[in-house]
């Protein structure tokens, strides 16, 4: 590559708005919530069949979750999977205008 000019782009902050993703603010939101609940699991040791126990909803759902296959999932499920885990979720919103993706700066 040498004597080519690299074009870098400033990503979104939102990798799913980045890669063209229709519902990218609720695929990060999804992605957000699904790794607190793998958090959870983790700094209490839960295995999937151990967060069945303790919650009632079924080992494979939280073996989606730690796959990342959120497709199934809709907001306020994970939310209320995060509320039987005994965590509570606080969201805030902020409205901005959208910029455009991709300025181009050259490296």
């Amino acid at each position: 590559m040498k004597g080519r000019k690299l074009a870098l782009v400033r990503g979104s902050g939102n990798v799913f708005r980045d890669l063209g993703h229709e519902n990218a603010d609720v695929e990060q939101f999804k992605a957000i919530l699904a790794a607190e609940i793998i958090k959870v699991l983790d700094r209490e040791g839960l295995s999937v069949r151990g967060a069945q126990g303790r919650t009632g909803i079924a080992a494979a759902d939280f073996s989606r979750i730690r796959n990342a296959d959120l497709g199934r999932f809709t907001l306020d499920r994970l939310m209320a999977i995060i509320n039987r885990l005994g965590s509570r979720v606080e969201v805030k919103v902020k409205i901005r205008r959208a910029d455009p993706v991709g300025h181009g700066v050259s490296a």
